[in-house]
């Protein structure tokens, strides 16, 4: 049964009360929001997602409600990913909405059937309604004690110490598998922290028949075959070409033809290079049957680098693979290490999410500043990882955080004291109008330090300058692109002559990471990991690379406007 069966009956039943006010004057919105719904109650999704898109663009009182029904539908359709989404684009839209914690949790839930456990409890860490607490716990206890992984369960324990399903499954677990002294004082304390009793389960019994397997490991004759300096690339992204269509460039997935245009390009740069990249596209969406199939074919073991695919299970599948085959992966958007976790043949090409944490506080940690901290995040997932992750590392490097909490709306208010002000403060948001919210937001709570936050957090087109020069603002930006080098220039260019159009960020992923990897592979010099630096002198777009500890990239660009542009300020 879907979990989110049991919350069905009591949303459905918001839609008199939305709408039983109305009955005097139905406008075209009102007409589409009701065949929207109605369409949903009788199981015809297609329809319900059609109707309640024109309400979603419109705007206005049914918006919300619209986006959250919309969510539904895809989700009892089992497009997970389409769920996570909407529910994303609903709270950034309506961050204040009355029934955000019936959104959290439909996202929660479709995090969960996708494996993605991590982002599905930093949803349910948000829900505050005491009604939805027994739904919450029981979709909890449905996939977490599907984890077998006690090194994982602890993880997560640690992330989300309040968690009481989640103390709970750890719990049983440990019962369940393990010996070892420190997991069992683990689990006294955790006992008697959250006064329960735990509940051993049967050992689990062992598969009665060993994994699929994918396509057997390349003849290790088969490397020398290829002509020197040629390097086969597979693209895995979901492009849909079932509904491809070229003038839409509004397109949800315009992303994964973005990443391959600046792969591309780079191609044809390398090409003058002497290295020869034969590019071959694979359309993978969120579907692991077709990644198998895949996989378990004979010419898809030509290629020598992969790139992608961007959903859990088949990165999983493809990571097992790339590792069995001793095959460069990249992975290109991601900031999940989780993805590199044991995977020594596997990369990052952004910066993980702890990456940019530990970059941002040891930069800090060089000014002239003291060592208190306040930390705030925004409504997006990614807003409170990164603040988990910086609040992490901050008292790791021993400071002190005397603020940490989710901020939103118009008025947003800083738990700050007159006696414990920080010397810095650390805001992670997705959503552009919340930057000048928190430069207000310090100003009436006297705060005078600098404010590090996260690029997506302004909008630079309709901010004035001053905003970017009243106080000392430092920002993470991953995605930098310094038009002042001439690399980026030539760059941007040659996209205009070609495209008509600016060059997106994705375009500059995709260039870089070809760039990059294509030289390392041609070169053999992949397995060195003093090769896998680039210097501020190179020709890539964006701020490069650096794979010399790590998997990871470590390069995290904090930027600062100088009065006239932005310029990268650390090393």
């Amino acid at each position: 049964m879907s979990p989110t069966i049991g919350r069905v009956s009591l949303i459905l039943g918001f839609i008199g009360l939305v709408i039983g006010g109305y009955a005097q004057k139905v406008t075209d919105t009102e007409r589409r929001y009701r065949a929207g719904v109605k369409a949903l109650q009788s199981g015809e999704y297609d329809r319900a997602r059609n109707e309640l898109q024109v309400v979603m663009q419109r705007g206005g009182s049914f918006a919300p409600y619209a986006y959250y029904y919309h969510a539904d539908a895809s989700f009892r359709q089992k497009k997970y990913p389409a769920t996570r989404s909407t529910i994303k684009e609903l709270i950034d839209h309506f961050p204040d909405w009355r029934k955000r914690g019936e959104a959290y949790y439909l996202a929660a839930c479709a995090a969960m059937e996708q494996g993605l456990v991590d982002e599905a409890l930093s949803y349910t860490d948000l829900i505050t309604e005491a009604e939805l607490r027994p739904d919450v716990e029981r979709m909890e206890r449905n996939f977490l004690s599907r984890i077998t992984d006690l090194n994982r369960l602890k993880a997560l324990q640690a992330q989300y110490p309040k968690d009481k399903t989640l103390a709970m499954a750890l719990i049983d677990l440990i019962q369940e598998s393990s010996t070892d002294k420190a997991d069992l004082e683990l689990s006294d304390r955790l006992t008697n922290r959250f006064g329960v009793t735990p509940t051993p389960r049967a050992p689990r019994p062992a598969p009665a028949a060993p994994p699929v397997e994918v396509a057997k490991p390349r003849p290790a004759v088969a490397a020398k075959t290829r002509e020197k300096g040629t390097v086969n690339v597979g693209v895995m992204l979901p492009f849909r070409l079932d509904r491809f269509d070229p003038e839409d460039r509004s397109r949800t997935n315009q992303y994964a033809y973005d990443l391959l245009e600046g792969m591309k390009m780079a191609r044809n740069k390398l090409f003058t290079e002497g290295i020869t990249i034969n590019l071959f596209a694979y359309d993978i969406d969120n579907d692991a049957d077709q990644t198998l199939e895949l996989l378990n074919n004979a010419a898809f073991g030509q290629n020598d680098l992969l790139v992608g695919p961007l959903f859990s299970e088949p990165n999983r599948l493809v990571a097992d693979y790339a590792l069995q085959n001793n095959v460069t992966l990249v992975n290109p958007i991601s900031t999940s290490r989780d993805l590199i976790a044991n995977h020594p043949t596997a990369y990052l090409a952004q910066p993980s999410t702890w990456q940019q944490a530990a970059e941002a506080v040891q930069f800090m940690k060089g000014q002239a500043i003291g060592r208190k901290a306040a930390v705030y995040f925004g409504n997006a997932r990614k807003d409170s990882l990164l603040a988990t992750a910086y609040a992490a590392e901050l008292k790791a490097q021993g400071f002190q955080v005397v603020d940490y909490k989710r901020v939103s709306g118009k008025n947003m208010t800083l738990g700050i004291v007159e006696t414990n002000k920080p010397n810095h403060v650390f805001f992670a948001s997705s959503n552009e109008d919340d930057g000048v919210r928190m430069l207000d937001a310090m100003n009436r709570s006297g705060v005078v330090g600098p404010l590090v936050t996260t690029y997506p957090a302004f909008n630079y087109f309709r901010n004035s300058l001053a905003t970017f020069t009243r106080r000392t603002l430092l920002m993470l930006a991953p995605e930098f692109m310094d038009l002042g080098r001439n690399a980026t220039k030539l760059f941007e260019e040659a996209y205009i002559a070609k495209r008509a159009i600016l060059p997106s960020v994705f375009v500059a992923q995709g260039y870089d990471l070809m760039l990059f990897f294509g030289r390392q592979l041609a070169k053999g010099s992949i397995k060195s990991r003093t090769n896998l630096v680039t210097s501020p002198e190179d020709d890539y777009v964006l701020s490069g690379f650096d794979y010399t500890q790590s998997n990871d990239n470590r390069i995290v660009p904090i930027i600062k406007f100088d009065g006239a542009r932005f310029q990268k300020i650390n090393e």
